[in-house]
């Protein structure tokens, strides 16, 4: 079997709540904050927002409206993996003078976390959507690193 990797994860909505002031924010935040770029798609009969990852769009979130929204009360998250602790520290220093500005802005930060071979660095960050991004990266003792990285070509 080939390696396996997520594609895009799609985010329910209650209906009218993707209004154009929401949307903006929400495009202001992810671009200004993570770098991700955004385009209004028409999917299904319906306009949803599809907040782009990477250039390639193989990896994206897309955000519709449905009579059954998400819910999501806990820390249900999707993890963002960055390459060093300072990437990862740069995107916190954002996140909190962003949230300076907008207390929406919700961060849970952690202790790193060791677990012998590897140390992950982490926060979590909420804004908007119904979920919590943990940004982390993952420094691997020499010798300790996975056999297999996925890696884009």
């Amino acid at each position: 079997m080939s390696v396996m990797r997520f594609n895009h994860m799609e985010l329910t909505f209650a209906p009218g709540a993707l209004d154009e002031k929401t949307r903006t924010e929400i495009r202001a935040f992810y671009g200004d904050v993570l770098g991700w770029k955004s385009m209004d798609v028409r999917l299904l009969g319906q306009d949803g927002l599809l907040l782009q990852v990477d250039d390639a769009v193989s990896q994206f979130l897309l955000l519709m409206e449905s009579d059954r929204p998400m819910v999501s009360p806990g820390y249900d998250h999707l993890g963002l993996l960055l390459e060093s602790r300072g990437e990862v520290d740069e995107i916190l220093r954002k996140c909190r003078a962003y949230g300076a500005r907008d207390d929406r802005v919700r961060i849970k930060e952690y202790d790193d976390l060791d677990e012998g071979a590897v140390t992950v660095h982490a926060f979590y960050v909420k804004y908007l959507l119904p979920i919590w991004f943990d940004v982390q990266c993952m420094e691997w003792k020499e010798g300790m690193e996975p056999r297999q990285s996925w890696s884009f070509g």
